[in-house]
């Protein structure tokens, strides 16, 4: 499915988001992840936090929409199911959450690139990308 305009763009943002903090969530409850909890717990609020700033972002800035559609971006790359988050090991946990931060990682950039027009909203993305660049350190890290 392509995304087209601002609305799209930021609305596949907001479910990323949520589809993320429902994962770190489940994970801090699942007993092989425990001595990753606190990590886990950061990642989910850190999620909320940026389910926030795109709802922000979309209210400050939809007067400023650019009617322009976006092109050559679709939502398929950014796509992948994590199942199961609560009976994962830890290793599986600790590889599911590189992948997420790593598609993440791609879409903010991508999309901040898409939609340079509008550069606050750029700017918001770029910033909630690297949110997600210091995610993926610390996991590698771990």
């Amino acid at each position: 499915m392509p995304l087209e305009n601002f609305g799209s763009i930021l609305n596949f943002a907001e479910e990323l988001e949520s589809q993320d903090e429902a994962f770190y969530t489940s994970l801090t409850g699942n007993p092989a992840c425990a001595q990753h909890k606190e990590l886990f717990e950061q990642f989910a609020a850190d999620g909320r936090k940026n389910i926030k700033t795109v709802q922000r972002t979309r209210r400050e800035n939809v007067t400023e929409m650019i009617l322009e559609p976006i092109k050559d971006f679709t939502r398929g790359p950014f796509c992948e199911e994590c199942r199961g988050a609560d009976t994962v090991s830890a290793a599986e946990a600790l590889d599911a959450a590189r992948k997420l931060e790593e598609r993440s990682e791609r879409y903010y950039t991508t999309a901040a690139l898409k939609i340079k027009a509008l550069p606050e909203v750029s700017r918001a993305l770029k910033t909630i990308g690297k949110n997600h660049t210091a995610h993926l350190k610390k996991l590698n890290e771990l």
